[in-house]
């Protein structure tokens, strides 16, 4: 690791103000130094962010959920407001490494990271929220599906900080579920998987998200397995249906950790297994 300037400022204004493209921000650093350690990212300087006050904060807007970029992954997992409401980024929180990571590692910082294996990208895909990012001339909203480019890359622009996520209400009867495929405890995920659903006074799937992670170039919505989903009454017939057309719309390739054949079987399993947990939680939920 080469030598470095470590700048800390106190104000979200001043931050931005210190990002060039020279510089790097740090929120918990369990990405970014490992980078720096294998000389794969060499910044003149680090933008520590961790002292500006409110960028951790998870509070209700809107009817909705805002989450600050600094939320860490432990307090995601174990939120009120996200066990409750949001079932699926809790469930994925609470699986990001070990627990030491999960105290340091925050949201932000594991969607900036824009691995395709990001474990909280698909439940925030599947859930319909929105990156909030800000510069110093102002702030501008992303969906997530472009907010991801590729392989660690994002569509931040020099000097603009992911600041803020931001979730939809979750009205009427709604249930979201979070699943995964892993070799070890310890590791990225092999496939994981994101699905939501929201009932009708009938109990039908009036509107549905489904995500898949690992299985492409980015974190991926299944637009066929959704469309599979609305406006049908639930029983296990659709949820396979989905879940065959949520592997078709999977890209998986071969890798180290599996191979592509391997990872769109376990895109069925997944899929279908995290659709039925949604539609059970939607229907006890009023």
């Amino acid at each position: 690791m080469r030598r470095f300037q470590y700048l800390a400022p106190h104000r979200l204004d001043e931050a931005l103000s210190l990002l060039t493209p020279e510089t790097v921000p740090l929120a918990g650093g369990t990405d970014l130094f490992l980078r720096m350690e294998r000389r794969q990212t060499q910044p003149d300087a680090v933008v520590d962010l961790k002292r500006i006050p409110g960028m951790d904060r998870i509070e209700p807007s809107d009817g909705g959920l805002r989450i600050g970029a600094l939320a860490l992954m432990q307090t995601l997992a174990v939120s009120s407001l996200t066990v409750n409401g949001y079932g699926a980024l809790a469930e994925s929180a609470r699986v990001v490494g070990s627990i030491q990571t999960r105290n340091r590692a925050t949201i932000g910082g594991n969607l900036a990271n824009a691995s395709p294996a990001a474990d909280t990208a698909t439940p925030l895909l599947a859930l319909g929220a929105m990156a909030e990012a800000s510069h110093v001339d102002g702030t501008r909203e992303l969906t997530l599906e472009q907010l991801f480019l590729g392989p660690g890359r994002t569509a931040l622009k020099d000097g603009e900080l992911l600041t803020a996520i931001r979730i939809p209400a979750m009205t009427g009867r709604t249930g979201s579920s979070f699943q995964r495929c892993v070799r070890t405890a310890m590791d990225i995920a092999v496939v994981n998987c994101a699905a939501f659903v929201r009932l009708d006074e009938d109990g039908a799937i009036q509107d549905a998200g489904v995500a898949l992670g690992a299985v492409g170039p980015t974190p991926l919505r299944a637009a066929s397995a959704e469309s599979c989903l609305r406006g049908r009454p639930f029983d296990l017939d659709v949820a396979a249906e989905a879940a065959e057309c949520a592997a078709d719309d999977a890209r998986p390739i071969d890798d180290v950790r599996a191979g592509a054949d391997y990872r769109r079987e376990m895109v069925r399993v997944l899929t279908r297994r995290a659709i039925e947990s949604a539609f059970q939680r939607a229907r006890g939920n009023t």
